[in-house]
C-alpha cells in the first residue's frame, strides 16, 4: 500500500477528462497514431457521446472510466436516453484497496444520474469481478454478451468476444 502525505487521499480528485488525456493515458500521441479502439473512444469522448472520469493525483492520472451514453449496435448496453454503458473502468495498481475505485464509480454515477439516466450497465468476466460489481449494486444481469461494444476492429466494427461475459445492470434511482 502507498503511503500519502498530509494530504492523503484528499489529494486525489475525481474529475471529469478529456479526449487528448485519454490518448496520453493511453500512451499515443495523437488520434492518428491509435488504433482502433482508442480511436473509437477518443470520438466518442469528442462528441459527447462518451464521458470520462479520472482520478486526478495532480501529477499524474491513476485511475479512469468511461461511460457510453447510446451504443448503436446494441441499446441494451446503452440507449442515450435512459441507459449508459460503463467500460475501462481501472485504478493503477499501488492505489487499489484504499477506497478510490469506489470514489471514481460513485462521481460517475451520480454525475449520470444528474444528466437523467436511470440505469447504468456494466460488463463482467470473471467470478472476482462478478462479486465486487455486484457490491456495488450491479445486480440485475441483462444477458450474455460475446462482443464487446467498445473494441473496435480495423473496420470499426464491436470486437468478438468468444469467452463471453455478462452484462449487468444497476437502478440509479435506488
Amino acid at each position: 500500500m502507498m503511503g500519502f502525505g498530509a494530504d492523503g487521499l484528499d489529494a486525489i480528485r475525481v474529475r471529469q477528462a478529456t479526449d487528448r488525456e485519454m490518448l496520453a493515458l493511453w500512451g499515443y500521441p495523437n488520434e492518428a497514431s491509435a488504433p482502433p479502439t482508442a480511436q473509437f473512444f477518443c470520438r466518442n469522448i469528442a462528441s459527447g457521446n462518451a464521458l470520462f472520469w479520472t482520478l486526478d493525483r495532480g501529477d499524474a492520472l491513476i485511475g479512469e472510466l468511461y461511460a457510453f451514453l447510446n451504443i448503436a449496435e446494441d441499446p441494451d448496453f446503452a440507449d442515450g436516453v435512459t441507459t449508459a454503458y460503463l467500460c475501462a473502468f481501472r485504478v493503477r495498481r499501488e492505489y487499489r484497496g484504499q477506497g478510490l475505485g469506489h470514489r471514481l464509480m460513485d462521481a460517475a454515477l451520480g454525475d449520470l444520474q444528474a444528466r437523467g439516466f436511470r440505469r447504468a450497465t456494466i460488463g463482467v468476466s470473471d467470478e472476482h469481478n462478478k462479486r465486487l460489481y455486484r457490491h456495488m449494486g450491479f445486480e440485475t444481469k441483462i444477458k450474455d454478451c460475446f462482443f464487446d461494444p467498445c473494441a473496435r476492429t480495423e473496420r470499426m466494427e464491436p470486437e468478438p468476444d468468444e469467452e463471453g461475459y455478462w452484462l449487468l445492470a444497476k437502478n440509479l434511482d435506488d
